[in-house]
């Protein structure tokens, strides 16, 4: 599937880009909601469609230099099809990023449709070589699931691999060399949801009227390797030192003794840290990004009424924020049957003048 990419600023005031961030259009799509996006150095574009209500189409996509977004790293692997066998395919992805490694890093959810349990063999990270566009790694998460497990995001630090886990409440912690791995703070306060999704100034219900609640989602790593960030998507933003993630001979207790809050967020929809230890939050509620430094505090970076559902941020090299705004809290699936996303949906990018880290 072809998606024209158009390449607008959408602020035409010189006064107004003296004075307020600006928003630049980056990429737009009449067809599909994304929710990431993610760059390399010389500047190739990946993002990914969740495709929550178990559509067909692309799962990972390329934004090409003739204006389109191609299935990557081939049509193969965007082509799933019900039965068929769940190792080679992405089945339903929601999180990509380009890792410390340069590669590209894809987390397959395994599931074919929103609230479906995940198949066999279906969850797994995807890792991709940007020089070669061949997948060079397949790390099968089926050892570390539970019956409702939703595999969400991952980050990258020295020999672990962090994920989350949104569908059974806690953390995966894997060695990057053998793929084993192991769950912790279970059911934890810091990985369980605690109260409803609220976007656009509306909890968000699902077809059954029951109020969506999703745990542990939004995850980040100090530069310096020290911390890691993790939060329900409803918040609270929770943090504890590595030291102790890392440490397999810790009890249940005792690392939950090490966890503690630290930022009280809103309804949100991704994150992003800096090379200087800033987070970067989107507030889905009120359509903002906020800037929390590493001594706790915070400042609005911008409000903008375009930014609907703000998702997994991303930092490029030249100090950029890239924002998808997929609308998802929009979808049929969460409007009573009836989708209210108004297409095209954008992907926009800030001036923020952020150093880059990768993990």
């Amino acid at each position: 599937m072809k998606i024209l990419v158009l390449i607008t600023v959408l602020f035409g005031s010189a006064v107004m880009a003296q004075t307020k961030p600006q928003l630049i259009s980056v990429a737009s799509s009449s067809t599909q909601v994304w929710n990431g996006v993610t760059t390399t150095s010389n500047g190739r574009i990946f993002v990914c469609f969740p495709r929550l209500e178990g559509e067909s189409g692309v799962s990972i996509g390329e934004v090409v230099k003739n204006g389109n977004i191609i299935p990557y790293p081939s049509k193969s692997w965007n082509n799933w099809a019900k039965g068929e066998a769940t190792a080679q395919k992405f089945i339903r992805t929601n999180s990509l990023r380009i890792g410390p490694d340069g590669n590209l890093w894809v987390m397959d959810t395994g599931s074919p449709k929103l609230g479906e349990q995940a198949l066999p063999g279906g969850t797994k990270i995807v890792v991709i070589s940007v020089k070669s566009n061949q997948v060079i790694r397949i790390i099968p998460l089926d050892g570390v699931m539970k019956p409702n497990s939703f595999m969400d995001d991952l980050r990258i630090y020295g020999s672990h691999i962090y994920i989350t886990d949104a569908g059974e409440p806690g953390l995966v912690i894997l060695d990057k060399q053998t793929g084993k791995g192991r769950r912790v703070l279970e059911k934890h306060w810091s990985t369980t949801d605690s109260k409803a999704l609220v976007a656009e100034g509306k909890v968000i219900h699902l077809k059954n009227g029951r109020e969506l609640r999703v745990n542990a989602d939004q995850l980040g790593i100090s530069p310096d390797g020290k911390y890691f960030y993790f939060q329900p998507v409803s918040g609270p933003l929770a943090r504890v030192e590595t030291t102790y993630l890392n440490d397999a001979k810790l009890s249940a207790a005792q690392l939950a003794g090490h966890v503690t809050k630290y930022y009280t967020s809103p309804t949100t929809g991704g994150t992003a840290m800096d090379a200087d230890g800033n987070i970067y939050l989107s507030d889905v509620d009120h359509l903002r990004i906020i800037k929390i430094k590493p001594n706790g505090t915070s400042e609005l970076i911008i409000e903008d009424k375009r930014l609907l559902w703000a998702d997994a941020l991303w930092i490029d090299d030249k100090g950029f924020l890239w924002i998808p705004a997929g609308q998802v809290n929009r979808l049929a699936a969460f409007q009573n049957g009836q989708s209210r996303v108004k297409f095209p949906v954008y992907i926009y990018k800030l001036q923020v003048h952020a150093r880059a880290f990768k993990s």
